[in-house]
């Protein structure tokens, strides 16, 4: 059996990326730790782990039946996560859109055999990894995105790190 590590995200487009990348580089360079590509950046929104190849395309299906409503999200800060040691933009609410997609999303996952994590969503965008610990920072201009769709995102490592590809 073949597997893919896989998780689903809201996938920036480049005109979001370019929307971030002022604000990402402008806090990040304050960070010490190692910043994540511009390549990389998304929203994971339901964490699958190694799920069978064949059954790819079954979960892709049922996921694009899942109906999505349009949100917006506004990244207002940049804060520091000891258990990862990650430095990550956040938002400081969770629109009902996000939470009733997670929440959908949280369910197909059962359908597969994986069980979601039991914590509270918080919607974020990791700008560096082993990081070191670092006061909560607002940003001086939120960084403002708009979603209505997501995608099926596989993980892959290599001797060069990480790549995120979307299916």
């Amino acid at each position: 059996m073949t597997t893919k590590r896989v998780f689903f995200a809201l996938w920036p487009d480049h005109r979001q990326r370019d929307r971030l990348r002022d604000v990402i580089n402008s806090v990040a360079r304050n960070v010490e730790g190692r910043a994540v590509e511009r390549r990389n950046w998304h929203i994971t929104l339901a964490f699958l782990g190694d799920i069978d190849e064949a059954q790819i395309p079954k979960l892709k299906e049922r996921a694009g039946q899942i109906e999505t409503e349009s949100f917006r999200l506004s990244f207002d800060r940049l804060e520091y996560w000891a258990r990862p040691k990650v430095a990550c933009l956040v938002t400081p609410t969770v629109p009902g859109e996000l939470e009733r997609l997670v929440s959908s999303l949280n369910s197909l996952m059962q359908d597969f055999g994986v069980i979601a994590e039991d914590r509270t969503y918080r919607p974020h965008i990791t700008v560096s990894r082993s990081a070191r610990a670092f006061v909560t920072e607002r940003l001086t201009q939120r960084a403002t995105t708009e979603w209505s769709n997501f995608k099926l995102i596989e993980s892959v490592s290599s001797p060069g790190g990480v790549s995120y590809i979307p299916l």
